[in-house]
């Protein structure tokens, strides 16, 4: 098997370079089916270990001390204790359409619980930092048989929320515990003992795996209500794994530095299979990754011991590894550097290319495409901006669509509208049929619920959210175009526009920026500093707060869905501070299972002559918003 390309039969001991667009047509013109050359993630895993066997698939730090010596697995290691996890998932029942979750920070354990998982059923990875009743629900929905979770251990509530939730399982057969006593009676076992009773030489259940079979379900979307699993197929995720081996430095003997959880698609495909898959090494950075602080800080000695050629992550790690001084490290080894989950802002591409004088490849997907679906390419002029262009035999439209979010027709060149995508890695639905409505712009069209553009050379620009949209009186406003002048700030670390209700003009923009260590400045001159380069009047916040820390989510992504909120209670509560004493009123605004959102307004202490004075205030002030809002009385 030629080691250029480990998943692609087609391929000899060169890759391909895609220059032009006409580079790309030509390669295509072999069907995709006829060049892959394994079925599943376990196949693929089987190809990368072939490679050499001997070589380290996981380097796990308990610490992210780049002068520690790392617990090593060689890929002929993993690949057996992965064989073992599938068998030993088989003999508690566990078939091609049953679940396996898991609630795992970032272990050998967790990657060996993935992809064994996926050999004999179906993987769902979930994120453990979730409240008891979000995780309740995800694992109701996916009708979990085998739950493997985390033992009681200092400074993590696992095991503490899991037993809150465990009864409500009516499907959950086995508890597999990762480092804690356990109970045979409760159907409680310990996940190392199990996988060392079992064999690890062939798969037990005589599986075929075939590419359209399940191989997983990732959360994604909010956690109210029924939660939107996204159903992977085997060949969604191998198509991961042998894309990124045509356009990013992911060859065999490569290293990366790994930080991101499994329970993104970033981690689990993107850097995880892909790595493995085509016979490279990760270098996991303790169980908590990138959260953990050490590992920023330590970030270039970490390059400087391990060389790898790609240094990628989500655009909050790539920021805040920009604050860190190169010193004396060697850097040498890094050839690209790459990031998704969100934008990128501008100002950090730049320092990159100009600071470590290599190309930054953006890359842009969604779980719903099973992670990096465009990119910029290596061999072509990289838009600094722009996300570059669709993986060879995946397309991009930008699509219009009318009140109903049904499809009205293609936009022309830089005409914004909704980003679709289609190809192999595009998946075929949630396991829930009633979140399909609306998710596809046609059959094989996955809808984005992004906003975005292809220019006259095809690469495609992401302008936005759809839903982070703010219409201020009619006028569309793209909060990213602002959040890209905050960053040119020297102060700023990480910044967020959002939309602020308001009476009149609908929504107003407000921004949310947490700045550098020991930086202060003030509002106002930032504020001054926005303003002065926002050629869009309409565009300039009205409002700058100061928060540390910004609210992210497990992966590192700024969460603006609690900054809306927080911007309508600080406005509402601005709005309403004159009709009673301080204390006698209080906001909350929260999400509504019926309502979407709900302002909450209480009065404590008035009596009830007051009370009859104030309320009708409230109402005639806050009538006029489209948020819904109640009044509550309450004693002290």
């Amino acid at each position: 098997m030629s080691t250029a390309h480990l998943l692609d039969r087609s391929i000899g001991s060169t890759l391909p370079a895609f220059k032009t667009a006409q580079d790309v047509l030509a390669f295509e013109a072999t069907p995709y089916a006829e060049r892959v050359a394994v079925n599943s993630t376990y196949a693929a895993l089987q190809a990368g270990a072939a490679v050499n066997p001997n070589a380290p698939a996981i380097q796990f730090l308990a610490q992210p001390d780049p002068d520690a010596s790392p617990q090593v697995l060689t890929h002929d290691q993993f690949m057996f204790r992965v064989t073992q996890a599938a068998n030993m998932f088989h003999a508690l029942g566990v078939g091609p359409n049953d679940v396996v979750s898991f609630l795992l920070p970032l272990l050998p354990q967790s990657f060996i619980t993935l992809f064994g998982a996926q050999a004999v059923g179906i993987a769902n990875p979930v994120n453990p930092l979730l409240a008891p009743h979000q995780l309740l629900e995800i694992l109701r929905a996916a009708h979990t048989k085998v739950l493997v979770v985390m033992g009681p251990t200092p400074g993590s509530d696992i095991w503490e929320k899991v037993q809150e939730i465990r009864d409500q399982l009516p499907a959950l057969k086995a508890l597999l515990v990762v480092n804690g006593i356990t109970d045979a009676a409760r159907g409680e076992f310990n996940l190392d003992e199990l996988l060392a009773q079992s064999p690890g030489d062939c798969l037990l259940s005589g599986r075929m795996i075939q590419s359209t079979d399940t191989a997983g379900y990732f959360h994604t979307g909010g956690t109210t209500g029924t939660p939107k699993l996204v159903r992977h197929t085997h060949g969604n995720q191998v198509y991961q794994a042998w894309g990124l081996r045509l356009t990013m430095p992911i060859e065999p003997g490569g290293v990366v530095l790994f930080g991101l959880p499994l329970f993104h698609v970033g981690g689990a495909l993107t850097q995880g299979l892909a790595v493995l898959a085509n016979g490279g090494s990760l270098v996991v950075l303790s169980p908590a990754g990138w959260r953990n602080p050490v590992a920023v800080q330590n970030v270039w000695r970490l390059v400087e011991r391990y060389q790898p050629a790609l240094w990628g992550g989500v655009p909050t790690v790539l920021a805040a590894a920009l604050s860190v001084p190169v010193g004396d490290a060697d850097v040498s080894s890094i050839r690209v550097a790459s990031g998704g989950g969100s934008a990128i802002p501008v100002a950090v591409c730049k320092t990159y290319a100009e600071s470590f004088k290599v190309p930054v490849l953006e890359v842009y997907g969604m779980t719903e495409t099973s992670s990096v679906h465009v990119m910029s390419y290596p061999d072509r002029p990289i838009r600094l901006g722009s996300v570059g262009h669709p993986l060879p035999y995946s397309q991009v439209r930008i699509v219009k669509v009318d009140g109903q979010g049904s499809y009205a027709g293609d936009c022309s060149v830089n005409e914004i509208g909704v980003v679709a995508m289609s190809g192999p890695g595009v998946f075929s639905g949630y396991l829930s049929e009633k979140h399909n409505s609306g998710a596809f712009i046609e059959t094989g069209w996955v809808n984005s619920g992004d906003l975005g553009r292809l220019d006259e050379d095809g690469y495609l620009w992401i302008t936005g959210r759809a839903k982070d949209l703010i219409i201020r009186g009619g006028h569309n406003i793209d909060p990213m175009a602002v959040e890209e002048v905050f960053f040119q700030h020297p102060a700023v670390a990480l910044a967020a526009v959002v939309g602020q209700p308001d009476a009149y003009a609908g929504e107003l923009p407000v921004a949310y920026v947490q700045l550098k260590p020991g930086v202060s400045i003030e509002t106002g001159e930032l504020l001054d500093f926005v303003r002065q380069r926002t050629p869009e009047r309409a565009a300039v916040p009205v409002r700058l707060t100061l928060i540390d820390p910004m609210p992210l989510t497990g992966v590192g992504k700024i969460f603006k869905p609690t900054l809306r909120l927080d911007a309508a209670q600080r406005m509402v509560t601005d709005l309403l501070a004159d009709l009673v004493s301080p204390g006698a009123l209080s906001v909350s605004v929260d999400t509504h299972e019926v309502q979407g959102h709900l302002i909450t307004v209480r009065l404590t202490g008035l009596s009830a002559d007051e009370y009859a004075r104030v309320e009708p205030q409230i109402h005639a002030r806050l009538d006029p918003l489209v948020m819904p809002h109640q009044v509550e009385r309450s004693t002290p």
